[in-house]
């Protein structure tokens, strides 16, 4: 190729881009394009590549109109489209607004008036709505968009439900709960609240998960909401919208009740694994009971049979390390509790607390703190109040220190004990996927709205968020703060009883705070403010319309590509 004028009579001459070829024998020349329109610095830019020559551009001819943080946005919407979410969606400029908000809720978490910032071409603070060519963008907008994604929920959750879920699998559920702002969301409710928030209302919501931990579909409910009366919901759901005839539910011990396996789960024929609560277990430990401790001596793992469960297998679980842990907790929980009392002791003493009603309520608050109250004795009268160590009752829980038994209606056959306890222990993996929902990675809380079709699309959005997430850490793995060798580790523990092992590459990269590649480690949130730094940059050359040039990047930002497989674009 190469760049020609041509004369052109009385006119300008034509600046003509030609090709030389053969054909048959003969060399002959056909026109490409007709640069006359281009400024003449253009033109002997382009004669100058073309003919090999090092080109030099006027640094006032050339202009950086702007630059955008690119890296993330195309990592976390590569990762959205190769996971197909965005075919899930209508092909309508809402259905990209949807997806827009889902990506722009893994790379900064935000409400909706600023993601509308975000987004909009003017204040733009990433590369997401440009890759999008979403324009303006405002926050009504972004509302209708959040209702389609609580429209669409139920079709969503189906079709990931048959690419993560089959009949005979294992499914994990658990539930959490989240505080709201305001006083009038449809849904916001007193109850307990796992965030510490007892003044505000709450919601309540559960999350089911594939045995790897891998999302599917979210539920919430009002935040009054029990764990057991969730579980109807569940099994409804998986049965009917996913058409699952046969599935493992694992839950843990307040979900998975003695009335929903009665009620909910053996009607429908699902399978079940649980854990007992403390009194069932001293029950089983009772004197002559089926649970005998000494058995324990040696081992930490064994089944037993009970006519109280018929039908039922029964493993029982002893970790040493946890019986420590909870003797020193309970120590501390008691010297705690008999300082807060012996104050109140030398008040009563002093004559500065009389009656007993009133010692009693402030002793009945200190020992209802810590739940201690079996614990002490407590002698209260008008004029005199003393406590003392109940060690009959402390003893007695003592000795079930470290001690766990799991129940299932899945046969040994099927389930080995020790897979059993491995399965059990997975439920772990629901209890990541809230840390994250709930922390800086996707801020599901607090929630600001009011409708509670709005709430649900809200939570529900956060989970299609973190869809992306555990897909992202997975294959990230090596470059971040996580145990990318767990096999290893799992291969090295004597019993899945036993706590979990650190692989020894894990240790190292912890360590040395450098990956296998000598790249530094990092936590998912730093390795996008890294991503963010390869730029997506509109520049123009003199007079010429502005063309968009990505940065170079880095080599851990190129093997952050490499691992997502996904590629690296505009």
């Amino acid at each position: 190729m190469y760049v020609t004028k041509v004369p052109n009579r009385s006119s300008p001459p034509a600046v003509l881009l030609r090709e030389s070829y053969r054909d048959g024998g003969k060399v002959k020349t056909r026109t490409l394009a007709n640069l006359t329109d281009w400024p003449d610095a253009k033109v002997e830019a382009l004669r100058q590549v073309l003919k090999g020559e090092t080109a030099f551009v006027c640094a006032d001819a050339l202009q950086i109109e702007r630059s955008l943080p690119h890296g993330h946005v195309a990592a976390v919407l590569g990762m959205a489209r190769k996971l197909k979410l965005d075919k899930l969606l209508p092909k309508s400029r809402l259905g990209k607004l949807a997806l827009a908000m889902i990506a722009a809720r893994v790379i900064e978490p935000a409400a909706k008036l600023a993601t509308a910032r975000q987004l909009s071409e003017a204040t733009a603070a990433h590369s997401l709505g440009a890759v999008l060519e979403l324009g303006a963008v405002d926050e009504d907008e972004l509302y209708a968009a959040l209702d389609l994604i609580g429209e669409a929920q139920q079709k969503i959750e189906a079709a990931l439900a048959r690419r993560h879920l089959r009949d005979g699998c294992l499914v994990l559920y658990d539930l959490t709960s989240s505080y709201l702002e305001g006083q009038h969301c449809e849904l916001g409710r007193f109850g307990y609240s796992r965030d510490g928030k007892r003044d505000k209302l709450q919601i309540v919501f559960g999350l089911l998960c594939a045995a790897d931990g891998c999302p599917v579909a979210v539920e919430v409910f009002e935040g009054n909401t029990g764990d057991p009366a969730t579980l109807a919901a569940q099994v409804a759901k998986l049965k009917e919208r996913f058409g699952l005839s046969r599935v493992l539910l694992v839950g843990d011990r307040g979900m998975i009740t003695e009335a929903r396996i009665r009620e909910d789960l053996a009607p429908t024929g699902l399978d079940w694994l649980t854990a007992l609560r403390a009194p069932a277990i001293q029950a089983l430990a009772a004197d002559n009971g089926p649970l005998q401790l000494s058995l324990f001596d040696e081992r930490d793992m064994a089944e037993i049979a009970s006519p109280d469960y018929p039908g039922e297998r029964l493993i029982v679980c002893r970790n040493k390390a946890l019986a420590t842990e909870r003797a020193r907790k309970r120590e501390e929980l008691l010297a705690a509790t008999e300082a807060e009392l012996a104050k109140i002791e030398a008040r009563v003493q002093r004559g500065a607390l009389q009656g007993a009603d009133k010692i009693g309520l402030k002793a009945g608050a200190v020992v209802g703190k810590r739940k201690m109250a079996k614990h002490f004795e407590l002698a209260i009268a008008d004029a005199s109040f003393s406590f003392a160590r109940n060690e009959a009752s402390i003893q007695k829980e003592a000795a079930l220190d470290g001690f766990y038994v799991l129940r299932t209606s899945v046969p040994a056959e099927t389930l080995g004990t020790a897979a059993a306890v491995s399965t059990y222990k997975s439920l772990a993996h629901v209890e990541r996927a809230f840390r994250s929902l709930k922390t800086a990675d996707l801020d599901v809380r607090p929630v600001h709205h009011r409708l509670a079709s709005r709430v649900r699309a809200h939570v529900f959005l956060c989970m299609l968020a973190y869809y992306l997430v555990w897909h992202m850490r997975k294959a990230l793995a090596p470059l971040l703060f996580e145990d990318h060798d767990k096999d290893s580790a799992a291969a090295e523990r004597p019993s899945p009883v036993a706590s979990a092992k650190v692989s020894a590459a894990a240790k190292a990269k912890v360590a040395s705070r450098k990956t296998a590649d000598g790249h530094p480690v990092h936590s998912f949130r730093t390795l996008l403010q890294d991503l963010a730094t390869l730029t997506r940059n509109t520049v123009r050359l003199g007079d010429a319309p502005p063309a968009h040039m990505l940065a170079s990047p880095t080599p851990i930002q190129q093997e952050v590509f490499d691992k997502l497989q996904v590629p690296l674009t505009l």
